[in-house]
């Protein structure tokens, strides 16, 4: 009996708990294009159906409701950004800090110029959703944390950490307004330039955090 319930709970070699989580990958990638195009007011279970190509069910079988989704949808594109910066970082491990710093930035920058659906995403607007701007606090709060966390091994010892936490904040806030205005035209330039002066600007607030060894020549 136990056989077969298994085989039952089977479909086209795909287990229930797969196709439940293949119909959430398309409900969550659908919503993603809506929110890409049109903003994230646009993104409605209807809507999110019709192009996952879904019916309304099977919304709630991974939803409670548009918000779920929404909020789905951000940590993705959060978590993939995160890890981005991880592996940017990681390959300069055996370098300067402010070459971590840059190849940090650089990822950054060309995936939000290589993907405008995720910009959008990231850095469209946000107002009228109290979740999104939780989000986004957190999120700034989280860089905070990673920046803090990579850059320990390299301060001077006894740094205020207090002055370090909001130094890193204010440098990390710049910074995601900067990409943003980029983002939406205000500022005019291109990629490689704002690479540049964004870590020019880092390497300015870092300066008095970092051990002296690191800092002479800079």
């Amino acid at each position: 009996m136990g056989h077969m319930r298994t085989r039952s709970r089977t479909y086209a070699g795909r287990s229930a708990e797969q196709r439940t989580a293949q119909r959430r990958r398309r409900l969550v990638d659908a919503a993603m294009e809506i929110w890409g195009d049109q903003g994230w007011a646009a993104v409605t279970m209807r809507g999110v159906c019709a192009r996952a190509g879904l019916i309304d069910r099977y919304f709630y079988e991974s939803f409670a409701d548009r918000e779920a989704l929404l909020a789905a949808v951000w940590d993705q594109v959060f978590d993939e950004t995160m890890a981005l910066l991880l592996e940017a970082i990681a390959d300069k491990l055996d370098q300067h800090p402010i070459d971590q710093l840059r190849a940090a930035i650089a990822a950054f920058v060309h995936d939000v110029a290589g993907d405008p659906r995720r910009a959008q995403i990231a850095f469209g607007e946000h107002a009228g959703s109290p979740m999104l701007e939780q989000r986004r606090r957190q999120a700034l709060q989280q860089a905070t944390d990673l920046l803090v966390r990579t850059g320990r091994p390299y301060l001077e010892p006894g740094v205020d950490e207090d002055a370090l936490r909001m130094t890193t904040l204010i440098g990390i806030g710049g910074f995601v307004e900067l990409v943003t205005a980029w983002h939406a035209g205000v500022v005019d330039t291109d990629a490689e330039r704002l690479i540049e002066h964004a870590t020019e600007v880092g390497t300015a607030l870092a300066a008095r955090y970092l051990r002296t060894d690191l800092t002479a020549g800079r």
